[in-house]
């Protein structure tokens, strides 16, 4: 009997929340980072190239996901604001950009940013369903 509750407890021990323990800074969980890196890339895309827009509902609902992923997560909604609205990490998703372009022989000028746009919207990538090509 006291090996069954002994391993009762252990159980719930595992199952339990793990309360108190700290939880990686949002940019090291990486659904929440490539879903943000996708939603700016997108965003600077449309900025920078006249020939696409944005497809405004799917990219709040895509901001909207990834704030409840986080939430169910255990991140409160001050921690997500300050993640999303820090400098030094939009900085940091601006040089992952920059690097992304590069590799695909890309420049981010308005050739660039309409030539990468048209590539993701055609491969229908995570970026691109965020896209629209102006006709």
């Amino acid at each position: 009997m006291r090996k069954f509750v002994v391993s009762l407890m252990l159980g719930a021990l595992v199952a339990a929340p793990q309360v108190g323990l700290a939880k990686p800074p949002l940019r090291e969980v990486k659904p929440i980072d490539d879903g943000l890196f996708a939603i700016g890339l997108a965003d600077q895309i449309r900025k920078n190239c006249p020939e696409i827009s944005a497809r405004i509902l799917p990219a709040l609902s895509a901001l909207q996901n990834l704030s409840q992923q986080a939430k169910d997560m255990g991140y409160t909604q001050a921690e997500i604001d300050a993640h999303v609205d820090s400098d030094v990490e939009k900085d940091r998703l601006r040089a992952r950009a920059q690097q992304y372009m590069a590799s695909k022989d890309l420049t981010m000028d308005q050739a660039g940013y309409c030539a990468l746009g048209k590539e993701e919207i055609a491969r229908n990538s995570t970026v691109g369903v965020l896209l629209r090509a102006e006709e």
